[in-house]
This record gives C-alpha cells, sequence and structure tokens, in this order.
C-alpha cells in the first residue's frame, strides 16, 4: 500500500524532515517513508525510491510530500503530521517571509544563509548579493556553472559567496552550521572542507589559540574550472582583517594549477600562512604548526600488531580521506555522510546511528583487525554521539577514536571522551594520531 499526503504550501528545513522520515519508518507496518519538499530532483528522489504516487506527482516546490509504503501508512502520516507540529513551535527570533522583508527587520545584517534545493539556492544567492550581502550556501547540488557565475558577481561586488555546499564557518566568532564553540584568536581559516575547518579550529583552540575566522569556500572551490574564487577572496578578506596575523589554508587535493595560484597569493601576504592540501599534509600538522605547538598523547598505548585489515566507519568525508591515505592499502574505508548513504536520510553527524549499523558487521567480520571512527561535535551535530557508539559492545576488538570538539561544545569534549573510553575505547587526541596508531597495527 502506498500512501501520498500533499500538504500544499507548507515547507520545512530537510533536516528536520529526514528526522520526522526516520520516527516514522521504524513504525508498526511501515516498509518505507519519507517526507520530502516536492522540488523536481526531490520527486525523482520519491519515484526512484517507490514512494511517488499520483498524488505526489502534483507537488510544487512550495508544497510538502509525506510518503509512506507499507499497511500502517495512513496512520504513520497522522503520525508525521503530530511529529510536524511538534517541530514548530513557536521561537522568540524575529522572523520574514522573504529577503527583503528580513532585511528591514536586520538592517545591519551583512551575510545571507542560504539553505533551499540547491535548484532554487543560486536565484536567492543573487537576490541576495544585489542588496550587498555577503552569501553563505548550505544548499548542495547547485550546478558548477552557477557556482562560477556567483562567485565573479561576488568578485564584482568585492562580496564573498562561501559554498555551495558549505557546512562549516566561523565570522567574527560565531559559529554557524555545523561548527564549534572556539575562542576568538588571531588564526584565519579558509576551508573547502567542513569537517577540515572543524578539525583544525578545535586543534587550534586545544593548543591555546583561536580563531578570527574560519571561512567555508564549498568542496568545489579549489576544482579547476571554478578556480580557487572564493578562496583567493577569503585570503584577500584575512589579509584586511586586522584581527587576523596568520592563515592556514585547507582543502582537499585541488587542481595543480589552482594550487600554485593560491600558494602564490599565500606568499604575497604579509602575514605568516600554512597550506594543508590533503594528501600532502595533516589536519593536526597544520595546527601544529601554525601554533608552533605539538599536540601531546602522552598515555599513547602500545598495542601488538595484528592480522586482518582497518575498518573505518567515518561521519566527516575530510576526515575519513586523511586516515585512508595515513593507513593506505591496509585499510577499508566509509564515508557514511557520502551521497549513497544520506539520500533520504538524515547526515550521520545528525543521526549516527546509522554507523552502528555498519560497526556491527565490523565487529562481527574475522577479517577486520581494529575499527576507526570519529566523533564530530558541536553545533548541528548528536547531541551524544559517543553514546550511541557506546550501545554496541566495542570490547570485540580493537576500537580507535578521535573526538572533533571542545569543552564549549554542546555535548562537551572531556564527557564525550570518558564515554568512549568507559566503552573500551582508544581515544586519541587527533584524526591523525588515530590512524597513525591504528597504521602501526597492521605495517
Amino acid at each position: 500500500m502506498l500512501v501520498n499526503r500533499l500538504e500544499r504550501g507548507r515547507y520545512f528545513d530537510s533536516v528536520a524532515l529526514m528526522r520526522v522520515s526516520q520516527r516514522i519508518s521504524g513504525l508498526a507496518g511501515v516498509e518505507a517513508a519519507a517526507l520530502m519538499i516536492g522540488s523536481p530532483s526531490n520527486k525523482a528522489l520519491l519515484r526512484e525510491a517507490g514512494l511517488l504516487a499520483p498524488e505526489g506527482e502534483g507537488a510544487t516546490a512550495n508544497d510538502l510530500v509525506i510518503a509512506v509504503r507499507g499497511g500502517g501508512a495512513e496512520a504513520a502520516i497522522e503520525a508525521a503530521l503530530r511529529l510536524l507540529v511538534d517541530n514548530t513551535a513557536p521561537s522568540s527570533l524575529p522572523t520574514a517571509r522573504s529577503l527583503h522583508g528580513a532585511r528591514d527587520l536586520l538592517p545591519a545584517a551583512n551575510l545571507a544563509l542560504i539553505s533551499v534545493p540547491g535548484e532554487f539556492a543560486a536565484q536567492e544567492a543573487r537576490k541576495a548579493l544585489a542588496r550587498g550581502l555577503h552569501v553563505l550556501i548550505f544548499s548542495d547540488n547547485v550546478p558548477i556553472e552557477e557556482e562560477i557565475a556567483l562567485k565573479k558577481l561576488a568578485a564584482e561586488k568585492s562580496l564573498l559567496v562561501m559554498g555551495p555546499d558549505c557546512g562549516t564557518a566561523l565570522i567574527a566568532g560565531a559559529p554557524i552550521a555545523f561548527a564549534n564553540v572556539v575562542p576568538r584568536g588571531d588564526v584565519g581559516i579558509v576551508s573547502a572542507s567542513g569537517t577540515g575547518l572543524q578539525e583544525v579550529s578545535t586543534l587550534v583552540a586545544r593548543l591555546g589559540g583561536g580563531v578570527s575566522h574560519g571561512i567555508g569556500v564549498g568542496g568545489r572551490d579549489l576544482d579547476e574550472r571554478v578556480g580557487g574564487l572564493a578562496t583567493l577572496a577569503a585570503i584577500d578578506a584575512l589579509d584586511r582583517d586586522a584581527g587576523t596575523a596568520r592563515i592556514v589554508l585547507v582543502s582537499k587535493p585541488p587542481s595543480p594549477r589552482v594550487a600554485a595560484r593560491v600558494r602564490e597569493r599565500l606568499k604575497a601576504s604579509r602575514k605568516p600562512s600554512v597550506v594543508c592540501f590533503m594528501g600532502e599534509s595533516t589536519l593536526r600538522a597544520a595546527a601544529e604548526a601554525i601554533m608552533q605547538k605539538k599536540l601531546p598523547w602522552p598515555d599513547r598505548p602500545s598495542l601488538p600488531r595484528m592480522a586482518g585489515k582497518i575498518k573505518g566507519l567515518y561521519c566527516g568525508g575530510t576526515l575519513c580521506a586523511e586516515a585512508a591515505q595515513i593507513v593506505g592499502g591496509r585499510g577499508e574505508f566509509m564515508d557514511l555522510g557520502g551521497d549513497e548513504f544520506t539520500r533520504g536520510r538524515p547526515h550521520p553527524m545528525i543521526e549516527p546511528e546509522l554507523r552502528n549499523e555498519w560497526l556491527r558487521k565490523a565487529l562481527a567480520d574475522s577479517s577486520v583487525g581494529a575499527i576507526l571512527v570519529d566523533v564530530v561535535l558541536g553545533f548541528g551535530s548528536h547531541e551524544d554521539p559517543a553514546g550511541v557508539l557506546a550501545r554496541e559492545d566495542l570490547s570485540r576488538k580493537p576500537v580507535i577514536a578521535s573526538v572533533t570538539g571542545t569543552e564549549g561544545d554542546p555535548q562537551r569534549y572531556s564527557r564525550q571522551v570518558a564515554t568512549l573510553k568507559d566503552a573500551g575505547v582508544i581515544v586519541a587526541p587527533s584524526n591523525a594520531h588515530a590512524a597513525e596508531l591504528a597504521a602501526s597495527l597492521v605495517a
């Protein structure tokens, strides 16, 4: 039995919809369920999943589709509607129905955060740029041609476009999206990676430093086609900023030509800088270099060599890539935040139960000798990710973890570390430390 309920003129944040989808998917009689705004791309996803009925085909980008398959479909839809009401409790924050109205309410604002379906993000970003606002585009699935055009337009207006698919920023001490509570300081960070920015900023904090601004530029910015437009603009901005004394650049492997251009721009700055291109350096090394301190691991355990492979189960894509680079061919790594795992489901930093399914398989797999995991704290992340991991019996084989976060985060760094250690997990002071320990077990 397939039922679609169409709610006209109702828009909800995708994260809220994913959480409700997950709740009703576990109800009796439900085979599959999804709540999505009726944009063309979302309807294509529903159709591919066998969840789009004729009623849902008529949805527009202003409508909500509640799709349920199974004998309990009608009851599940009613439960979804109740959960949506719970998610729309009144807020004391000012609200507006348009960018124009928001600007009237906050005339001093200079930044717009765009979080709408990807096919509409560029249109909203242009509106913001036209009003003299810097733009952070949280949305993904924005065509690269639109990204290039937006960043060129921003350059003409001496504005900055962060993103698309920019999941993390720290602007003048304000954490945006998935970010951590770090002290203000004189280290400016430009990052084409969300978890890369989180790891470096939190390590800088734990080494006694602070961050002036953490500017996310989107994962494609150092692509040959985009040419590092936002990265170069961000370096210019940090160069002009009186509160920034030193600069860190973080990126997955960039285009060689763009990498050379960015390095030349940093050399022209009077401020010292550190470049961390994944594969050439580690995030820990970047934090240590900019702070000129080493991150200690006084209780690093001495473990015997082991047979079997290292299984990496990661929520953060850059952390996964870094660990895979360090461990090399004796490891098998899964970025559980990848599109193939998150289609219609919350990102595992929001709902880490997704990883537990794979963790149970790895613990039972005789070919796996040890397991590597990351735990990412901060705003937007699950309230107790270590507690979710600790639900499993982690004593069956070595589990090595790193925790990206600070004491100021809602989950509190020390509390998460203690939870993991109580469950028998080896907790390293950084993701690179964790991967290096794992590599030493199979070297």
